[in-house]
């Protein structure tokens, strides 16, 4: 398989779904690609209280083999906002205490496909900000088609907040500015390589203050278009983050190792309980 050329500087892959399927049979080989693409570090998405559980799971899993390299986020995803209970919100409560969990998260709505009603997603959203308020840890958010009502939300919960990231970010102008208005983060996908639906994200990059810019996979999805040779399978993977990081670059008209520091001390910061290394210091 060929992967991403090492970076000249270690990066931070701030959105994974290791805990897929399609990850199953192969992860140490997946981890050790990673590493060799200078991908040092993952946060791997929780989006159920089961999903959380595995990936706390997988954090464990490969510590020996892999030191300081996966850490995970603990929360319900809108998709499964119509599971959210009382008892839910006590079980990510406790399992936020564990020392890799870094964000609460993946929160937020998705009026695209609607598969818990808006009203559901609202009430598990803002049960997980509050979490995320109370334990001050900073939120791992998404948000498809529903911007005005999630910016509406988030108004009234932001100065309780530590922090918080759009994942995925593809939405317009106005939804880039108020997002950072808010003093949000902004998370950057393959979308950006993406010549037909990245178009409108690859002008908007470059509004996006440098200190607040990060990097993410979303693997196995997402699959960058600009790879020379993909992989018969089409999955995604932390290795191929490079290749974001290189049309970011791009975009920005920047060099892709000051990108690649930035974002690596953003996440570093951003995420309070990952581990420093190789010299990154904190702001």
């Amino acid at each position: 398989m060929t992967v991403a050329e090492p970076s000249l500087e270690a990066l931070v892959d701030i959105g994974v779904n290791l805990g897929n399927k399609a990850f199953r049979d192969d992860l140490p080989a997946i981890l050790q690609r990673a590493l060799d693409a200078g991908v040092t570090r993952l946060i791997v998405t929780g989006t159920s209280e089961a999903e959380t559980v595995h990936a706390q799971e997988l954090c464990g899993q490969f510590a020996a083999d892999f030191p300081g390299m996966l850490y995970s986020t603990c929360g319900v995803h809108p998709h499964d906002a119509k599971t959210f209970t009382t008892s839910t919100a006590a079980t990510l409560h406790s399992l936020a205490a564990e020392p890799s969990v870094v964000a609460i998260g993946e929160t937020g709505l998705d009026f695209n496909r609607n598969f818990s009603s808006p009203a559901d997603q609202e009430r598990a959203f803002e049960a997980q900000l509050e979490l995320a308020a109370e334990l001050q840890l900073p939120v791992f958010m998404h948000e498809r088609d529903a911007h005005q009502r999630q910016f509406e939300i988030l108004r009234q919960y932001r100065d309780h907040l530590a922090d918080g990231v759009i994942h995925c970010f593809t939405g317009d102008r106005t939804a880039l500015f108020n997002y950072l208005d808010l003093d949000l983060h902004i998370g950057i996908t393959g979308w950006i390589c993406d010549e037909r639906r990245g178009q409108s994200l690859r002008t908007l990059v470059n509004s996006i203050p440098l200190e607040r810019l990060m990097l993410e996979t979303d693997a196995p999805y997402l699959l960058p278009r600009t790879l020379e040779q993909k992989p018969k399978n089409r999955r995604n993977e932390p290795a191929y983050l490079p290749w974001i990081l290189a049309e970011v670059a791009r975009c920005r008209d920047e060099q892709e190792a000051d990108i690649a520091r930035q974002t690596t001390l953003n996440a570093c910061t951003f995420f309070r309980r990952i581990k420093a290394e190789n010299g990154i210091p904190r702001s």
